[in-house]
């Protein structure tokens, strides 16, 4: 009953996630996970180009962070109007949706994903509304929204 080392290459459950050097049953890494994809053996050869991958996935990563803190500060500097038509007592026919939040920015030259386009609850009354933008896992943008009427 002897261990082994492994390297793996997809989350398994109650084992760890993708790139993790895990510790296991010989029988089953080499039954199981190495036959299937889930895994490779931890050897000289593996753990380089492991360490090689993850310098390669950490600089896109902070490539992509960066990105988005650059659109993060574009759109925390502009305040976006969007006119509705309006009824009685300044009640708007409808909300204002993302999708109209994410055309108004594409009009402006910032593109989001209307996805991303996070409204706590739909907005239907004028004034300014702030709502959250999620560029990034970690990165979250406040946009100010002014509705006003036709």
């Amino acid at each position: 009953m002897g261990f082994m080392e492994i390297i793996l290459s997809d989350d398994v459950p109650n084992l760890g996630n993708s790139g993790q050097i895990v510790r296991v049953r010989a029988g089953y890494g080499r039954n199981y996970l190495i036959p299937r994809g889930y895994a490779v053996l931890a050897n000289k050869k593996n753990r380089a180009q492991l360490d090689h991958q993850q310098k390669v996935i950490t600089a896109r990563r902070s490539k992509l962070i960066k990105t988005a803190e650059d659109l993060k500060a574009k759109l925390e500097e502009i305040t976006l109007t969007i006119q509705k038509k309006v009824g009685e007592n300044d009640k708007l026919f409808g909300s204002v949706t993302p999708k109209e939040i994410g055309d108004a920015l594409d009009r402006q030259g910032l593109k989001v994903d209307r996805k991303n386009i996070h409204l706590d609850e739909p907005l239907k009354t004028l004034g300014v509304h702030t709502i959250k933008v999620k560029l990034d896992s970690e990165v979250h943008a406040a946009l100010k929204v002014w509705v006003v009427s036709e």
